[in-house]
This record gives structure tokens, C-alpha cells and sequence, in this order.
């Protein structure tokens, strides 16, 4: 059975134009099913209908029985057929949804559909809050197409600590590998539909960790010599109707059974559960394990799914089995015999073999998944955008960031201005000074969200980016707190503290200050800011701040030649104000928040000058 329909044809020139050819053979593979699905309905409430008029005829004696074969035969192949059909038609479905969303993330609308990550939100962190990692329209929804829970905090914590240069130099190998395929990425997201619901991770590495219930060696070979005593008495009473010595044996089993049951009644229900979430992650198993992958990163991840040559799929197959073997127990015209063959010990005694062998690698497996997932999402991701290259990661020299056309991933491409950024040299800190929405704090994110991408593998939304290892800290979303009753202006200098901190280890620090000190008064924001930023460049940090305080410009002269002061503009005319976003060199020389304000309609009277 096919699980979604294949594109045989060649590979288009665009991603654009591969996913709504793609989506176009869903759709049409989803409405022929759906009409296929409908005749076989009727189709099935036919034979039934011919099934009922010839079982009266038989009823009354106007008929053979034999002619019932026929209806009874083609309605049990229609029922066959349309379940998988139905299923057929489900996997088009998901098809669908995995390509709309695919087309939505290339024409930017992706924002609300996919999975925010607020789970990964933590208020906390020196960057995450800051640079919208988590939440709606965040960098994790635009990336993420795991659909493991292990897979999203995967790639939760690539995206919130950065990795070192071998780390990542492994992960581009994998996600240049992955990136053209595909087909694999659809059958991933196909199998792996009911995984996020269904599998729980921490209950089951707990499960598959915890110590035996059943720890005793020789009980088990007592309960097979027992039930092999069972079987061969019972073929004894039946051949020459001895029953006695079955009997004795019954009762010997009931001796022995009876200290054991609750032991074995706690290791069967105890894996019910984790068994039925196993199945469902053997959906994305056999998928990694049909793979082979060049890259050494995604070797080893194909072969850490074998247990002693036994692949994961096939030994959560087996799992799957005595569980469902177990549950044979619960027919009434099982039960006896399986009384009789200590049915439900044996199986307890299986179960707990198949931890002893497999329970060790349960964590394992589920590692290998969510480092495959990670790895598939940033590989979608640079499939979608293919003009987006790796950043060049320069691991030896003090600190280093340098973008060229630098861009906000998460902005549409039509809104997105490209700026470029140099903190080399003996330049190590930009003050960028300018009017309210003119573009301060949405760069200060994009060095930020592209340093994230970089660190984390993925490619940036640059023409070019070079980078020495970073450790990320920020202050654009600072906020204050009612409950701990602490203020914005005592949260941000907490915040910094944190920054200084970390910029006297190592790597060194990249800090983005937007509108550091804001909640002060101006002399006391020029001589805080003058010492922080002093010590954070003395400690070899590098970094960016903005201010719209006109005086605060000043820093840079007296941090010479290590920082350098940039500036955006904006025009007002007719009424309006306008921005064209583009950062230019020396301090901004006005402002205009009191044109804003009378644009609003405000009355602020005239300014100092009578103008």
C-alpha cells in the first residue's frame, strides 16, 4: 500500500513550483479516493441489501443455503478494500497539509500554522524572549516540522545554545545530504502524524529503565517446564483418559503462580502503555532505518537503531507482539487455556527479557529520532530557501561578526531591508542612534536571529556571514514584573549583570542593548552605559545598542577607535513619516517624535526654538 503518491517526474527548478505540483497530485490522488470511498459505501450497503433478501428467501425455504457465500464473501473484500482506501485517502490528506504548509513558509504565511514552541518559552534565558525564538510567529514555528516531542526540544536547544565549529560542521554535512530529499521528509511527516500525541518520552525511558519486577532467574524456566507438563498431560487425558495427572500439574501451577501474580500482573499492564507509544515511533524508525546516508552524522544515528544486529523497528515489532498476545488473555474462550499454559507469566517473563535486552536503548532510539528530526527541519528549511548560505565559522582571533545584506527571517521578503554589519577589527561595538520605528531594534534582532541560525546549524538570511564562536545575551524584551514587584529599569540592569558575566568566559560575548538604560535619566544613563560598555569590550565582547537619546551618541567618542556610532533617518512630509531602514554611518541629528505627536493630533505647542 502506497502512503502517499510519488512524484516519478523530474525535479522542477524551484521549491515553489515542486510543492504545488506535488500538492496538485495530492489533491487529485484525495479526490479520487474520496469519490472511490463513496461508491464502495454504496457498494457495501449493496451486498448487505443482497445479503438480507437472500437470507429471507433462505428463511423461508425458497433457497439454498450456498448462494449466501457470494454476498458475504464480496462484502467482507469490500470492507477490506475500503479501509484501505480510507487510509489511502487519510495519508492525501496529510500530504496536502504538508505541502500547504510548505507553500505558506515560501510565500510567508506561515505564521499561526505550525507549532509555536511556547512550551520552550523561558523567561529566563539571555536571548530567547528577545529574539523571538518561541511562540507565534516565531524562528522555532518557521523551522520546525518535527513532530516528535523529543524532535521539538531537539531543535528547542540547538536554537537556544549555540553549538561549537565541530558540532556544526557535522550538522551542515546532514542537513546538505537531507536537504534535496524530499520524498523522505513527506514520508517522515506522514508516518510521524500521531507521534506527538501519542509518544511520552519520559514515561517511557522511565519504563524501559526502571528495575525488573520479576527478578528471580529460575522462575521462568519452572513456568515453561510447567506449561510444557500442561500441554502433555492435557494430550494424554485426551488420547487415554487419564485426567489425573493433569490435575496434579494444574495445581502445581497454581502453587507457583499464585506468589508471582502480582509481580506479573504489574509488568504486563506496566507496558501497555509504553508498547503502544514504541508503535507508533516504529512508524518513524523504519523510515531512518531504510536510509543510507553518507554523512557521518547520520550513520551513526542509522546505526545506534540496532540492538546486538536486531534493528529498533523490528524489536518494538516484537514488543508490540507479546502485548498483543497478552491481550489474547482477555477472550473467554482463551482464558482456559490459557490458564492452563501460565499464558500471562510467560508473557510477564518475555516482557521483562526484552528490557533486559532493549530497554537500555529505548533512550537512545528516541535520541536518534529527535537529532533526525532536528536535522530534517533546518534541511527544509534550506531547501525552501535556497539562496541562503551556511555562515563561515572562524575559529581562531578575538571575536569577529560580519554580515553582508543581512535580513530578518522572519519578515517577507517584500518587507525585509538587507543592512550590513561589521564588528571587526578594532571596531567592536556600534551605537546606533535614531527617531522611534526606524528600524534600531529589528537589527539588532537580525544580527541576533542570524547568529542563532549560524550557531545552530541552519542556514542566515545573508548574502555572507563570518563569525568567530559567540555566546548570545540581549535586552529587546525586557519587562517588568507586578508579582516580584521589580521594575523594567531593575530587570534590564539584572539582565546585563548576566551579560557581563558571561562576557568574562569564554566564547566571547555578542550583546544587543536596545535603548540600554532607558528607565534613567540622561547623565545617568551616558555614565552607566560608558562603564558597562567599557567593560564588556575590556573583556573582549562584542556588540550593538541602540538609543534614541541624542546624548547618549557620545559613548562612542569616548570608546574610540573600539566603538563607532550609525544611524537610521527618517522623512516626514505631507504628514507622514517614512523610513527606508538603511543604516548609515555617524549619529542621527534629529528626531521626531514631536512631529509624531502633532501627527496624531496631539497639542504640544511650540518647541524651544518657536518653530
Amino acid at each position: 500500500m502506497a502512503r502517499h503518491v510519488r512524484h516519478n517526474g523530474p525535479v522542477l527548478t524551484t521549491p515553489l513550483a515542486e510543492y504545488r505540483e506535488r500538492l496538485r497530485l495530492r489533491t487529485t490522488a484525495h479526490l479520487a479516493l474520496t469519490a472511490q470511498d463513496a461508491r464502495l459505501g454504496y457498494a457495501r450497503l449493496a451486498f448487505f441489501a443482497a445479503f438480507a433478501a437472500l437470507a429471507t428467501l433462505w428463511w423461508r425455504g425458497a433457497l439454498p443455503s450456498w448462494p449466501l457465500v457470494a454476498p458475504v464473501a464480496g462484502f467482507l473484500w469490500l470492507v477490506r478494500r475500503h479501509d484501505t482506501v480510507i487510509r489511502e485517502r487519510e495519508f492525501a490528506a496529510r500530504g496536502i497539509r504538508f505541502y500547504e504548509r510548505g507553500l505558506g513558509r515560501i510565500e510567508d504565511r506561515w505564521a499561526g500554522t505550525g507549532e509555536s514552541g511556547e512550551r520552550f518559552i523561558d523567561d529566563t534565558h539571555l536571548y530567547a524572549n528577545d529574539l523571538d525564538l518561541f511562540g507565534r510567529g516565531s524562528l522555532f514555528e518557521l523551522l520546525s516540522i518535527a513532530r516528535t516531542r523529543a524532535g521539538e526540544a531537539m531543535l528547542a536547544g540547538w536554537l537556544k545554545a549555540p553549538a561549537g565549529a565541530t558540532e556544526l560542521r557535522e550538522r551542515r554535512d546532514a542537513i546538505t545530504e537531507l536537504t534535496p530529499q524530499l520524498d523522505l521528509r513527506e514520508r517522515l511527516a506522514l508516518a510521524g502524524t500521531d507521534v506527538r500525541a501519542g509518544v511520552r518520552s519520559d514515561a517511557l525511558v522511565a519504563w524501559a529503565a526502571a528495575p525488573r519486577v520479576l527478578t528471580w532467574a529460575w522462575p521462568r524456566a519452572v513456568a515453561a517446564a510447567l506449561s510444557l507438563a500442561a500441554l502433555a498431560t492435557a494430550i494424554n487425558w485426551a488420547l487415554r483418559g487419564n485426567s489425573g495427572p493433569f490435575w496434579i500439574v494444574v495445581a502445581l501451577e497454581i502453587l507457583f503462580s499464585t506468589p508471582l501474580a502480582r509481580r506479573v500482573d504489574t509488568a504486563l499492564h506496566a507496558a501497555d502503555g509504553p508498547a503502544r507509544d514504541l508503535d507508533i515511533l516504529a512508524q518513524v524508525l523504519r523510515e531512518l532505518e531504510a536510509t543510507d546516508p553518507a554523512s557521518p552524522r547520520l550513520r551513526a544515528l542509522r546505526d545506534s537503531l540496532r540492538t546486538e544486529g536486531v534493528a529498533a523497528s523490528r524489536a518494538i515489532h516484537r514488543l508490540h507482539q507479546l502485548v498483543e498476545w497478552h491481550d489474547w488473555q482477555h477472550n473467554p474462550f482463551f482464558a482456559l487455556i490459557g490458564a492452563t499454559l501460565l499464558w500471562g507469566t510467560q508473557i510477564a517473563f518475555a516482557i521483562e527479557r526484552w528490557r533486559d535486552v532493549h530497554g537500555a536503548h529505548v533512550s537512545v532510539w528516541l535520541e536518534a529520532v529527535a537529532q533526525f528530526e532536528a536535522l530534517s527541519s533546518l534541511s527544509a528549511y534550506r531547501y525552501e530557501h535556497p539562496g541562503d548560505p551556511f555562515a563561515e565559522i572562524v575559529e581562531d582571533g578575538p571575536a569577529l561578526f560580519e554580515g553582508t545584506s543581512l535580513r530578518h527571517p522572519l519578515l517577507a521578503d517584500a518587507r525585509a531591508v538587507a543592512n550590513d554589519v561589521s564588528l571587526t577589527g578594532e571596531r567592536r561595538l556600534l551605537v546606533i542612534s535614531g527617531s522611534n520605528m526606524s528600524g534600531k531594534s529589528t537589527l539588532l534582532r537580525t544580527v541576533g536571529i542570524n547568529a542563532v541560525l549560524a550557531f545552530a546549524g541552519a542556514p542566515v538570511r545573508a548574502t555572507r556571514l563570518r563569525l568567530t564562536p559567540l555566546a548570545l545575551g540581549a535586552t529587546l524584551r525586557i519587562q517588568d514584573s507586578l508579582q516580584e514587584g521589580r521594575s523594567r529599569f531593575y530587570a534590564e540592569i539584572t539582565r546585563i549583570r548576566q551579560l557581563a558575566d558571561a562576557a568574562a568566559g569564554a566564547p566571547p560575548l555578542l550583546f544587543l542593548l536596545d535603548e540600554i538604560f532607558h528607565g534613567t535619566n540622561s547623565h545617568d544613563r551616558l555614565i552607566g552605559a560608558s562603564g558597562v560598555l567599557r567593560n564588556l569590550l575590556d573583556r573582549g565582547a562584542i556588540g550593538l545598542i541602540t538609543t534614541h537619546d541624542l546624548a547618549l551618541t557620545a559613548v562612542a567618542q569616548t570608546l574610540v577607535p573600539r566603538a563607532e556610532n550609525v544611524h537610521f533617518e527618517d522623512r516626514f512630509e505631507d504628514g507622514e513619516i517614512t523610513f527606508d531602514y538603511r543604516m548609515k554611518p555617524g549619529p542621527v541629528t534629529r528626531s521626531n517624535a514631536i512631529a509624531l505627536m502633532r501627527a496624531v493630533g496631539l497639542d504640544v505647542g511650540d518647541d524651544a526654538s518657536g518653530a
